[in-house]
């Protein structure tokens, strides 16, 4: 992971950064859920209401194509983004509310390893997405 932002990783693919594709950005920068391309619109219409659904959706769409937004279907048929360069963790979805908790668990990681090991593969990556109900309480 780096600490650069999403405008600097589109200069340095060389992407033509619009004023509204700035915004974009920005918005996509503070997120700390996983907003779908309407949610990420209402974000950033509140910045510049001259910004259109349709914009919000070429531009997810191609910082999709660049690598620089990861897509996440949860089952809930809603396509949802998140920084793509950020620390590596998981997703528990929880189904009621459709709420995306992130986690990571050092005993997953290592279980992970040892079982490409076993197989013969070296891991490279991976995604592990859980899908829940609370427990009643």
């Amino acid at each position: 992971m780096t600490n650069d932002t999403i405008i600097a990783r589109c200069a340095a693919l060389g992407l033509r950064m619009t004023g509204q594709r700035r915004v974009i950005a920005r918005v996509l920068e503070g997120c700390a859920d996983h907003p779908d391309v309407e949610e990420i619109y209402l974000r950033a219409s509140k910045v510049d209401p001259r910004i259109s659904l349709a914009t919000v959706y070429r531009t997810v769409k191609l910082f999709e194509e660049t690598s620089i937004l990861e897509r996440h279907e949860f089952g809930d048929g809603r396509a949802r983004y998140e920084d793509a360069d950020r620390e590596h963790h998981d997703h528990l979805f929880d189904i009621q509310t459709g709420e995306v908790i992130e986690f990571c668990d050092p005993e997953i990681e290592a279980l992970q390893e040892r079982i490409a090991q076993k197989l013969g593969y070296e891991l490279r990556g991976h995604k592990l997405e859980l899908y829940g109900v609370p427990l009643k309480k």
